[in-house]
């Protein structure tokens, strides 16, 4: 067996949590007389952070650092409290899981979310199947930058070329080319199939279960 453990991205990929995240930055959004945004839009601010997120989400006169600190601050305040409330696993991801388990193939999470969220939502979700839950602790290992998920291969003690890295991104797709580990998009995230091939993406998968194809 060429791949010996995956490495999944969180939000897009294992959940969907676009309501829970939409639904927290429009309430702070709407207690501070910001103009709210549709379900739609937010989905095209996923990917890189809550901080980034709320970057988008403001007004463009009001993008300033304090404003988007404080506003940033009342959303982790809010979203903390609510991140599992509508959050749920994708259709398919637990069967994936269990036949990975079962055929002893390493886990792990890798997320641009902080990292006391990415923890709470994935040890909520999948409390049994993951030896390593990790979220944003440093702006400056914020994915693309590999380091973190070179780290999780280290801790794991397998190769990167042993890792399917899996994402709905094309920032998951950088991250798993910068790792040299093998890049998989999946299509029921928030990104379409083209920003995954443009950014690396090395195999394309529509269902969660079709990735037991390419161990």
């Amino acid at each position: 067996m060429k791949f010996k453990a995956v490495l999944f991205d969180l939000d897009g990929t294992l959940v969907n949590s676009l309501i829970d995240i939409a639904d927290s930055i429009n309430k702070v959004l709407q207690e501070r007389n910001f103009p709210t945004h549709s379900y739609e839009v937010i989905n095209d601010f996923i990917g890189s952070g809550l901080r980034n997120l709320v970057t988008k989400a403001l007004p463009k006169t009001h993008k300033d650092e304090a404003t988007i600190e404080s506003t940033f601050q009342a959303m982790m305040v809010n979203y903390r409290e609510n991140c599992t409330n509508k959050t749920i696993a994708y259709d398919g991801i637990i069967a994936l899981l269990d036949e990975l388990k079962s055929r002893n193939i390493k886990l792990a999470i890798l997320s641009n979310k902080a990292d006391e969220l990415t923890r709470k939502i994935g040890l909520s979700l999948f409390p049994d199947y993951f030896e390593i839950v990790m979220g944003l602790k440093s702006e400056a290992t914020k994915k693309p930058n590999p380091s973190a998920a070179i780290e999780i291969s280290n801790t794991l003690g397998f190769s990167v070329e042993e890792f399917l890295y899996v994402g709905d991104s094309g920032i998951d797709m950088q991250t798993a080319k910068n790792a040299n580990m093998h890049a998989v998009g999946v299509l029921w995230g928030y990104r379409p199939e083209e920003e995954l091939l443009a950014e690396g993406a090395q195999s394309i998968i529509n269902h969660p279960l079709e990735l037991l194809e390419l161990l």
